[in-house]
């Protein structure tokens, strides 16, 4: 069965007549998400051309692999048993009939300024501005909605509750330089938190990527919580027994940010308090001393 967001790629790509190319799509899907749904089904972080979803490119692999979308590198083109699926109910069907009108016609680079314009975040880490706006007040916004960059410190963060996208947009508009995995096993069910893949989304969006495994805890010691306390037991046994064995690596937590990063430990449990991130932080902390603040993210969204 088809997700709701797999549904809108082959319903849109079959409103704009079936066959658009890579970055048209992108930003005509952006619009979409953006401007006719009330909860977007994809999220997307500023890249090279600007608003990118990877979670859109998984999902055209997917969809490929079915045989509703041509597997093309360069364009998004249904196919037949594609289009048979791509059979929208009336609201979507208004909805798309509306989204066309206004932008089905705009491509290439008229496109580009236009999402440019608009959503001048998302064109923050673009490398065509300028060949794409030429007036000097459009960039300027784009200069203004830039993220600044921050103080070197620590900060910690879960994926629980989010997209790839919208973990990573947390972690740019924090200035996070690097990114470091504090799970044993750097797996995960859900698109985008696996270690290739989250390591390679990071790249993309210029956040360095690094796994310290030695400072996870086992999953089989993680079976039975139930309640705060349970949590707190653990974390407790964790602070005394394990990471003290853990020098070396605590010792590179450190030297990241006495190189001037900005370093953000990372790990699911959206609650800091309920992920051993908390212990490894606060020994990091402890060990620089109050020069560096920590911060946790616990937000669902960027």
């Amino acid at each position: 069965m088809l997700q709701q967001r797999q549904k809108l790629i082959l319903q849109l790509l079959q409103a704009l007549g079936g066959d658009v190319a890579n970055t048209d799509f992108q930003k005509l899907l952006f619009l979409f998400t953006r401007e006719f749904q009330d909860t977007p089904v994809y999220d997307f972080v500023p890249y090279k051309y600007g608003g990118f979803s990877f979670t859109s490119y998984a999902d055209k692999r997917r969809l490929s692999e079915r045989g509703l979308l041509e597997d093309d590198d360069c364009n998004w083109r249904i196919t037949a048993s594609g289009q048979h699926q791509a059979r929208p109910d009336r609201p979507m069907a208004v909805a798309l009939h509306r989204f066309c009108r206004m932008y089905g016609a705009l491509r290439g680079n008229a496109l580009l300024a236009s999402v440019y314009r608009r959503y001048p975040y998302y064109a923050t880490r673009s490398e065509i501005v300028h060949k794409v706006l030429p007036d000097a007040d459009s960039r300027r916004r784009i200069t203004q909605a830039t993220p600044v960059g921050r103080a070197a410190g620590l900060l910690t963060i879960g994926y629980e509750g989010k997209t790839l996208e919208s973990f990573l947009n947390q972690l740019l508009l924090e200035g996070v330089t690097v990114l470091c995995d504090v799970r044993r096993n750097a797996i995960s069910r859900k698109y985008g938190f696996s270690k290739s893949t989250l390591a390679n989304a990071c790249q993309n969006v210029g956040i360095r990527n690094e796994h310290l495994p030695e400072l996870g805890i086992p999953s089989r010691e993680r079976q039975e919580l139930r309640t705060q306390a349970d949590y707190d037991a653990l974390f407790a046994a964790y602070e005394r027994k394990h990471l003290p064995t853990q020098t070396a690596a605590l010792e590179k937590l450190g030297e990241w940010i006495r190189d001037d990063q900005r370093l953000a430990l990372a790990c699911f449990e959206l609650r800091a308090q309920q992920c051993h991130r908390h212990c490894i932080a606060k020994v990091v902390t402890e060990r620089l001393g109050e020069k560096f603040p920590l911060l946790h993210l616990e937000t669902r969204t960027g």
